[in-house]
């Protein structure tokens, strides 16, 4: 819904549209390069005000405003990455990317409708996970070009590497990718089995729907209890499932979109207190990511809390 207000700024400033129109893009471009919603809206908002302290002359001089945008934001990227790996090196237990719901399923008054990711194969857990793995200007120059499609020379303007070097960067990223051999996507049917035997707290079903090598990783920050180590092996696993479920019996599991793909959300008197993503290959659960850390679970904090259970 266009305002009174937003209508008079259009009048008044022809580029304002042009520029605001962008902001969704370079939403959807920062959350895959910092694996962050909230990080990413700082990116936004730190790149939107860095055009703002340009004089009108210097703005009218822009040719393509969108391509500035596009270009701070990256840099805003590149400079947060670098500064991420020592913030993450103080972090409370493992870190994980901020799960996000489905775009119908966001809590109300977190951003803007128009803000809201879009979720496809480049924001999947796994796939986020493998992106961790990288080095910031990898990361960079793999999100611009593999999934953004901008061209090497127009990577290498944003980045400050020459083409041959970028192209270096992206053969190195997609060597990383394939070594990791991320999951595949998951299936509803298997998630939906995993939330029945852990429901029903059967071990040995759960053991059977878990690959004899899978680990789960939590992420609590500090905040909330779960394991600072990856928990390994399926008979580990499962037995501390149930344990979970055993010591939380007020706790309800949903089925629900993560990153676009089949998860599991825990709630609590009607708050989300855990989001589960998963990994498949094979028809058995791999990688099971638990995301328990409050501050990454802002979009899931209203979701329905009077909701009916989904049938399994």
């Amino acid at each position: 819904m266009t305002t009174r207000s937003e209508t008079a700024h259009d009048r008044s400033d022809p580029k304002l549209g042009a520029i605001m129109s962008e902001r969704r893009q370079l939403i959807n471009l920062a959350y895959r390069l910092l694996g962050s919603l909230a990080d990413a809206e700082d990116a936004v908002q730190e790149t939107y005000a860095r055009w703002y302290t340009l004089s009108r002359e210097e703005q009218d001089a822009i040719a393509s405003p969108g391509a500035w945008l596009t270009k701070v934001a990256s840099r805003v990227c590149l400079n947060l990455l670098g500064s991420a790996r020592a913030r993450r090196e103080r972090y409370v237990g493992e870190w994980l990317p901020e799960p996000l719901p489905e775009p119908a399923e966001w809590s109300g008054g977190i951003g803007d409708p128009a803000d809201r990711v879009t979720l496809d194969e480049s924001v999947n857990m796994a796939f986020l996970v493998v992106l961790e793995s990288m080095t910031p200007a990898e990361r960079v120059v793999f999100i611009l070009h593999d999934v953004f499609r901008y061209p090497f020379p127009e990577v290498a303007d944003i980045v400050g590497r020459t083409p041959a070097a970028c192209r270096q960067l992206a053969t190195s990223a997609r060597r990383r990718i394939r070594t990791a051999q991320a999951p595949a996507t998951p299936r509803a049917d298997i998630v939906r089995d995993f939330k029945q035997a852990w429901e029903a707290k059967d071990i040995a079903a759960l053991i059977g729907l878990l690959d004899p090598r899978a680990t789960v990783i939590g992420d609590g920050g500090g905040l909330a209890r779960t394991s600072r180590h990856p928990v390994e092996g399926a008979e580990q696993i499962a037995r501390g499932l149930v344990v979970i479920a055993t010591h939380a019996p007020d706790v309800t599991f949903l089925e629900r979109t993560v990153n676009g793909q089949p998860g599991l959300v825990a709630q609590q008197r009607g708050v989300i207190v855990t989001v589960y993503a998963f990994g498949i290959a094979g028809g058995k659960i791999t990688n099971i990511w638990a995301v328990r850390n409050p501050e990454k679970l802002r979009p899931w904090k209203e979701e329905r809390q009077h909701e009916t259970p989904r049938a399994g």
